[in-house]
């Protein structure tokens, strides 16, 4: 109840300041009506919508539009309140000193506001609310393909030239336009690599998520040697509430079926090693391991049989993971390739100038390539979308690597 409180609290300031923006702009009855038709119809059904949230579903096409929508009106809103709220500072220190100065012939102890502040504070807050809207309807299908070629002095001369294909964070539940997919499993399919690496969240909770997915993904071509996968967090079944055990069972269960029905082979914890003329690599698969996530995941047993001069490519959905464990374990894990993070879905990214997004304050490792010590970490940016339907600066990735046999990472 105190949270419904606070939350009815802090939108009414926004509400009450973002209003003072627009009728020192406006003086017209009509317009300020229609705002506040508007604005109030918005909140109660955003509140309505909320109140409806079914924990025992979980996210729904419905839910995630609501949150698109919360964040939509609100982000423009609070940068609005916030303009507004330091001019009210300064109108309070300017009547102050006007008042015991003896100085105010209009008899009011506030100035009035000053027009250009709420026009500075509506192009402003025009910014994320255009950047929010594309991100809805074209941002979270804006596919990237990503080249990355990598460079290990112990990688297998066989393996020289060797190319991969990583996709991460499908997110299934989420889609609501099969053209687009479509597109990306195209892309997908354009680049012919070797290898294909999908590394966890098919869903955002459900087996059912993926069903009308199905047929699509059985569209990415056969890859020469194999393709493979690992879990992520979502697909435990872990953010709705359960009817039982036995259900949340049944569905996971399902989940892991799911993958092999669009033709990856799942990886629970070990390891399969692919050979290539005279010389082999393994691929290492764990189930999901993050800091503060499902810890599942034993890089003991799922490395069982390797060495350390063995070459490995390590899947482990949570880049948490290699921060806390992989970088400087033991057996030597050369590359990993991690997803989870999806940039926040918001960031700005301008390739050698800035790159930067929210989500690097809670993890190391949150897009793109990292190194310690010769080895490396990729983590991709995400296929898919949950909880925030859309993407800002953040676009969604396939990611295409070359392995090559040299000293390092040019």
């Amino acid at each position: 109840m105190f949270r419904w409180l606070f939350l009815f609290i802090i939108i009414a300031i926004v509400e009450i300041y973002s209003f003072q923006a627009i009728r020192t702009i406006s003086k017209s009855r009509v317009v300020l009506s229609v705002y506040l038709i508007v604005s109030i119809s918005v909140i109660i059904f955003i509140f309505y919508q909320f109140s409806k949230f079914d924990r025992s579903v979980g996210q729904t096409q419905m839910s995630l539009f609501t949150l698109g929508l919360l964040l939509l009106v609100l982000v423009p809103k609070i940068i609005m309140t916030l303009f507004m709220f330091l001019e009210d500072i300064f109108r309070i220190f300017s009547g102050t000193i006007t008042h015991f100065m003896g100085d105010n012939d209009s008899g009011n102890f506030l100035p009035n506001r000053r027009k250009f502040i709420s026009q500075m504070a509506l192009a402003i807050a025009a910014i994320p609310f255009t950047s929010l809207l594309y991100g809805m309807t074209k941002g979270k299908y804006n596919y990237k393909v990503i080249k990355q070629t990598l460079f290990f002095s112990d990688l297998p001369d066989d393996f020289d030239g060797f190319t991969i294909t990583q996709i991460s964070d499908v997110h299934s539940g989420s889609f609501d336009n099969p053209e687009k997919i479509q597109y990306a499993v195209d892309l997908i399919n354009q680049h012919k690599t070797d290898l294909m690496l999908f590394t966890g969240d098919i869903v955002n909770t459900h087996a059912t998520e993926m069903h009308p997915w199905i047929e699509t993904f059985n569209k990415i071509d056969n890859h020469q040697y194999g393709k493979f996968a690992v879990l992520g967090n979502h697909d435990y079944g872990e953010y709705v509430t359960w009817s039982s055990q036995a259900a949340k069972d049944e569905n996971f269960e399902a989940i892991k079926k799911v993958y092999g029905d669009i033709g990856f082979d799942l990886l629970l914890n070990q390891n399969k090693k692919i050979k290539k003329g005279s010389s082999e690599i393994a691929i290492v698969g764990v189930e999901n391991w993050g800091k503060n996530f499902k810890q599942a995941g034993d890089l003991n047993k799922a490395s069982e049989g390797l060495s350390n001069e063995d070459f490995k490519i390590l899947m482990s959905h949570d880049p948490s993971h290699w921060e806390y464990e992989v970088k400087n374990h033991d057996k030597n894990f050369q590359l990993t390739l991690s997803g989870h993070t999806h940039g926040l879905q918001f960031g700005i990214e301008i390739p050698g100038i800035i790159r930067w997004s929210p989500v690097q304050y809670v993890y190391k490792q949150w897009a793109g390539l990292y190194e310690n010590l010769g080895r490396y970490i990729y983590v991709n940016r995400g296929f898919g979308f949950h909880a925030y339907p859309g993407r800002v600066g953040i676009w969604p990735e396939i990611t295409v690597f070359e392995l090559k046999k040299a000293e390092k990472v040019a």
